[in-house]
C-alpha cells in the first residue's frame, strides 16, 4: 500500500459525515445564569412550549415526566445566545392528552432549582369519550413595571405586583394577557434594543416567575408593547416590534404567512379562542372618517369572519386589546370606525351563536351588553389593569349598555370559568382585585346566546 494511497484514504476518512456533537457552552456562557422564566407557553393534546431567557450565551434542556411516575425524558439542547436575546424556545413533544406534567430546565446541563412547582397540564382528549371538562382561563391587560431611570417623573405608575400570586392561586388552566403586557417608554420604542430592555425588564419580575412556570400563557398586544401610545400601521419600528413579540411569548401561530401579526386562534377542551392584532394594520386614529378605516386590515377581517362561521364550539371567545361593544365612541373603542357596525351585522347574518368578547386597554374594569334585533345579546368583558394606574372617564359613568354594578376602577383581573355538559355548556365570568377578592360574578348559558326559531 503507498504513501500515496494512505494519505489519500485518511482524507476520505476525515471527510466523512460524523455525528454532531452536542453544542458545548462556550467559556463565556459558564458564568450564565438564569434570567426569566420558564414559563409555559401554548400547550395543545401533543405538545406544548416552554419559553426560559438566560443572563448570555447558554444551553437550555428540558426534563420532564408525568406527575407521578418516574419516566424522565429529556428535550434536546436549544441554544440562546445574543442574536436571540439570549432566549429559548423549547419544545416537548409526544406528550398524551389530559395529563399532568412536571419539569425540570437545564441550563448548561445543570438543573436550575425553582422553589415553586414547575408543572403543566396538557388539553385533554373528550371528544367522542365524555362531556368536555371544566376548566378556567385568567386574563388581564396593562401590566406596567417600574424602572426609576425611564419612567416619568413623580409617583410611581406601577403599584403592587401581588395581583400575580392573586391569579396563580386561583389555579387556571389558562392566561390570556390582552395587551400593554409591557409599557414601552420613549427610550425604548425608537430602537430594538431599547424595546428588547422593556421585554426584558418586563418579564424578570420575581412575583411573575411562579405563575409563568405553571400555566399555559397566550398573548395578544397593544400600544404599548407594540409602539408609542395610540401606535398604528404607519410605526416605522413594527416589523421589529413583532420579532421581539414573537421572541418574548410562546404562541402557537402569529398571523399568516402573508399577512404577519399577532392574531392566531387555539381551542381549549370545547371552546374556541380567536386572538386578534388591533394594531399591525390600524388606520391612524386622527385619519378622517371613512369607509376605510380600519382596526383589523381586510385579511385579518376575513380570517376572523371566516374562522367563527366554521367554528362549532359553544362559545366563542374574541380577545381584543380595546373594547370591541362601546357605542360610546370616546378613546379607542371599535365604534369609532363603521368597520365594527360591519363586522356585528355580518355576524348577525351568518347566524353566527356562541360570540363573547374580552378586552383590556381601558384601566378599568366593565361588563358591556349589546342587544341586537332579532339576534341574542352580545358580552364585552373588560378587564385592565393588572399593575398600571387605574382610573375611569366620568363621561361613561350612566353607560346604558353597562350591566348593573360591574364597572371597577381598581387593579384586577377576569377570570372565565367553563362547566356543564356538553350539550348544556356554562360560562361564569368573574371579576377580582388584586388581593383575589371576588368584585361581582355574572353567568351565562350556551343557550342564552342560540338564535331563536
Amino acid at each position: 500500500m503507498t504513501l500515496r494511497f494512505l494519505l489519500l484514504l485518511a482524507f476520505i476518512c476525515t471527510s466523512c459525515s460524523a455525528p454532531k456533537a452536542i453544542i458545548q457552552p462556550t467559556a463565556d456562557a459558564q458564568t450564565a445564569t438564569l434570567r426569566s422564566g420558564p414559563m409555559v407557553g401554548y400547550t395543545a393534546m401533543r405538545e406544548t412550549m416552554i419559553w426560559a431567557q438566560a443572563s448570555g450565551n447558554a444551553n437550555f434542556q428540558i426534563q420532564y415526566n408525568e406527575k407521578g411516575k418516574s419516566e424522565v425524558k429529556t428535550t434536546d439542547y436549544v441554544y440562546a445566545k445574543t442574536d436571540n436575546g439570549f432566549t429559548a424556545h423549547i419544545p416537548l413533544t409526544d406528550l398524551e392528552p389530559g395529563v399532568k406534567y412536571e419539569y425540570k430546565l437545564l441550563l448548561n446541563g445543570k438543573i436550575v432549582e425553582r422553589p415553586y412547582p414547575l408543572e403543566f397540564q396538557t388539553n385533554p382528549l373528550w371528544q367522542w369519550r365524555t362531556d368536555p371538562p371544566a376548566f378556567t382561563v385568567a386574563f388581564g391587560s396593562c401590566y406596567y413595571g417600574n424602572e426609576a431611570a425611564y419612567d416619568r417623573p413623580g409617583n410611581a405608575y406601577g403599584g403592587d405586583t401581588k395581583i400575580f400570586e392573586s391569579i396563580r392561586q386561583q389555579n387556571p388552566n389558562l392566561m390570556l394577557w390582552l395587551g400593554d403586557n409591557a409599557y414601552y417608554r420613549e427610550a425604548d420604542w425608537d430602537s430594538q434594543s431599547g424595546m428588547n430592555h422593556r421585554n426584558a425588564n418586563a418579564r424578570e419580575l420575581p412575583a411573575l416567575q411562579p405563575f409563568l412556570a405553571a400555566t399555559s400563557h397566550y398573548s395578544i398586544w397593544d400600544d404599548h408593547d407594540y409602539g408609542p401610545n395610540d401606535s398604528d400601521r404607519s410605526y416605522m419600528l413594527k416589523d421589529t416590534a413583532l420579532d421581539l413579540f414573537k421572541r418574548y411569548w410562546a404562541n402557537p401561530a402569529y398571523g399568516f404567512k402573508d399577512t404577519p401579526g399577532v392574531f392566531h386562534q387555539f381551542s381549549w377542551a370545547d371552546i374556541d379562542f380567536f386572538m386578534t392584532d388591533n394594531r399591525f394594520y390600524r388606520t391612524p386614529n386622527r385619519a378622517p372618517k371613512s369607509d376605510d378605516k380600519t382596526i383589523l386590515g381586510k385579511a385579518q377581517y376575513d380570517w376572523l369572519l371566516d374562522a367563527l362561521t366554521s367554528s362549532r364550539a359553544p362559545f366563542k371567545i374574541v380577545v381584543f386589546g380595546g373594547q370591541v361593544l362601546n357605542d360610546m365612541a370616546i378613546h379607542e373603542n371599535w365604534s369609532n370606525i363603521a368597520e365594527r357596525d360591519a363586522f356585528l351585522a355580518e355576524i348577525v347574518r351568518r347566524k353566527i351563536e356562541g360570540v363573547v368578547f374580552l378586552s383590556g386597554d381601558r384601566h378599568n374594569a366593565d361588563l358591556l351588553k349589546k342587544e341586537m334585533d332579532g339576534f341574542y345579546p352580545l358580552y364585552d368583558f373588560t378587564s385592565s389593569p393588572l399593575t398600571a394606574g387605574s382610573g375611569s372617564d366620568r363621561r361613561e359613568d350612566n353607560n346604558p349598555q353597562r350591566v348593573e354594578n360591574t364597572r371597577l376602577a381598581e387593579r384586577n383581573f377576569g377570570l372565565l370559568q367553563f362547566s356543564g355538559e356538553r350539550t348544556n355548556r356554562v360560562l361564569s365570568m368573574r371579576l377580582l382585585d388584586e388581593n383575589g377578592a371576588e368584585k361581582w360574578k355574572y353567568e351565562i348559558k350556551a343557550s342564552d346566546l342560540k338564535i331563536k326559531p
